[in-house]
């Protein structure tokens, strides 16, 4: 909840600074409702609503569980049609047409709407209708819609269409979306757009745009919003139908694309642009159908039903905050620690992940990426910075060896541990055999303490799958009760490795003699990997470093 606060002031200041501060910033305090699926519909004169208004069957009633964020404030009287409905800009409402303007007609969107509720029982549909006739794709771009309006779109600007959404139609969709987040979730956008411009990589580029600078304002993740455009009409006397070509070619800049193809459908008779009442309704739904195939259609039996006059009445409480913690028990040492059983108590707590999303949609439902290749259950997609938190219960003092079973391409993801923020061992690095061969690494040695501890782990390098950690009881060097036959000036030594780690203790008259008996030993010079420092213990310490070539 703090971005969303943060986000809230952010709109407060640039909204009155654009002139936008017409919409006052709603005080949810719960959680979107995820059975409130909002589309953003934006375009020009096809998506503004060309077709024929019937009054009994498109206003008579308000469709079910379908209600718009109205973009625009009008009079009932002012509005097309025989509506009694009266909208005010930043209010929801019953979508009844017209929804772009008052002086617009039937859209795809309404159709679009109905037909969703249709297919998806349980779900109510918001419609953020922005959209103008006659408009190139420029109008809808933050960074151009002013040189636009100032240039080639001087007289549309001179029309007064622009006025509904206080001069700034990108701004607009913004500011509605961010009010709309708050309540139920972005679900996709529905474009038409094309007839002014030509329909080229430039083109292609700037509809991207206008979606991306949206979905990255809202925070949004665009492998999980897709975006369906229409085809322009091609039937009987048009205008554009040649450029269907380059808008299809829009699926090479989106994530998730859909195209809701115009063939077949006629136009009104009265020009060569605009589609009739039945190819505007027929549109709408094949945009619905497109849509179905993108978005993912879960029903969450739990949540409330929407309420369609004032949605925010039908947020979902948030959930408490998970008390920080094991992830079900103190993971035992000597023992495996699971990577995928980090502690509860959420993000920059138990763990920090510098992308949105379980990227491997297995076991747990936050941002932290869980895979389940044939082996097990993993956490990838590792970056550098990250890291996870885990309660550990350490049986005995002493020194333990630790590994890990670990996959990579690179051979240079890695990671490095930390016990209550002290590291310890060696940094791990993958061996670059693939993702899918996973191979046991060792991370040194450690000397931990009775009782319960934090570990942490924490990606160095970026690109490493993680399957467990595992720390075992160090085995004795077998020199502990190692004694010459002496019984004057003898004295206690140790010996340690190159991590400073202790690798035993002995009795010996000297130093020479205590170098001679590490070096007769095959297992230390095993464990020590030819490198060792033997200090002799007493009121005057000495040590002296041992290298021993094989």
């Amino acid at each position: 909840m703090g971005v969303e606060r943060f986000l809230k002031k952010i709109m407060a200041v640039a909204g009155a600074a654009a002139g936008l501060s017409l919409l006052a910033v709603s005080g949810a305090v719960a959680a979107p409702n995820p059975n409130f699926h909002i589309y953003i519909a934006y375009g020009q004169s096809n998506m503004a609503g060309n077709g024929d208004i019937v009054p009994s069957e498109d206003q008579a009633t308000e469709p079910k569980n379908f209600i718009m964020l109205a973009s625009h404030t009008a009079n009932a009287s002012s509005r097309s049609g025989k509506t009694t409905q009266s909208i005010k800009a930043g209010e929801w409402a019953a979508a009844i047409p017209p929804m772009f303007h008052a002086f617009e007609n039937l859209s795809p969107a309404d159709y679009f709407g109905r037909a969703m509720v249709d297919s998806l029982p349980g779900v109510t549909v918001g419609i953020i209708p922005v959209a103008i006739g006659a408009v190139s794709i420029r109008a809808f771009d933050k960074d151009q819609y002013q040189a636009y309006f100032n240039g080639d779109g001087k007289d549309i600007k001179s029309w007064g269409w622009i006025n509904d959404y206080d001069g700034n139609p990108p701004g607009r969709i913004l500011e509605l979306a961010k009010k709309a987040k708050e309540v139920g979730v972005i679900k996709g956008f529905i474009f038409h757009q094309g007839e002014s411009d030509g329909t080229d990589d430039n083109w292609r580029k700037t509809v991207y745009k206008t979606y991306k600078d949206v979905i990255d304002a809202l925070e949004l993740d665009e492998n999980e919003v897709p975006f369906v455009a229409g085809e322009l009409l091609q039937e009987g006397n048009n205008c554009c139908g040649s450029k269907n070509g380059g808008i299809a070619q829009l699926k090479n800049n989106f994530k998730k694309f859909g195209l809701a193809s115009s063939k077949g459908l006629q136009g009104n008779g009265k020009d060569p642009y605009h589609f009739g009442r039945a190819g505007v309704i027929e549109l709408g739904r094949r945009y619905c159908s497109e849509m179905l195939k993108l978005i993912d259609k879960t029903i969450d039996p739990d949540a409330p039903a929407v309420n369609l006059v004032d949605p925010s009445k039908s947020t979902v409480p948030d959930e408490p905050p998970e008390e920080y913690g094991p992830y079900t028990e103190a993971i035992a040492i000597p023992g495996k620690v699971q990577a995928e059983n980090y502690n509860k108590g959420g993000a920059e707590v138990a763990y920090h992940d510098e992308s949105k999303g379980n990227e491997g949609g297995k076991l747990r439902k936050d941002d932290v990426d869980i895979y389940q290749p044939n082996m097990g259950i993993t956490v990838g997609h590792n970056q550098k910075g990250e890291w996870l938190k885990y309660t550990v219960n350490v049986e005995a003092d002493g020194d333990y060896e630790i590994s890990a079973l670990v996959a990579g391409e690179n051979g240079t993801g890695s990671f490095v541990l930390y016990m209550d923020d002290k590291q310890i061992g060696t940094e791990i690095a993958n061996e670059g055999k693939g993702f899918d061969n996973f191979t046991e690494v060792s991370g040194g040695k450690a000397t931990l303490t009775k009782g319960e501890h934090e570990l942490k782990l924490e990606i160095t390098n970026d690109w490493i799958d993680i399957d467990y950690i595992e720390f075992k009881k160090a085995e004795s060097i077998g020199i502990s009760n190692v004694r010459f036959d002496m019984t004057e000036a003898e004295s206690n030594f140790s010996v340690f490795d190159m991590q400073g780690i202790k690798l035993g203790s002995f009795i010996a008259k000297g130093m020479d003699d205590a170098v001679n008996l590490v070096k007769g030993n095959a297992k230390l010079r095993r464990q020590g990997k030819g490198v060792f420092f033997i200090r002799k213990n007493g009121d005057k310490p000495l040590t002296k470093k041992v290298v021993i070539h094989e």
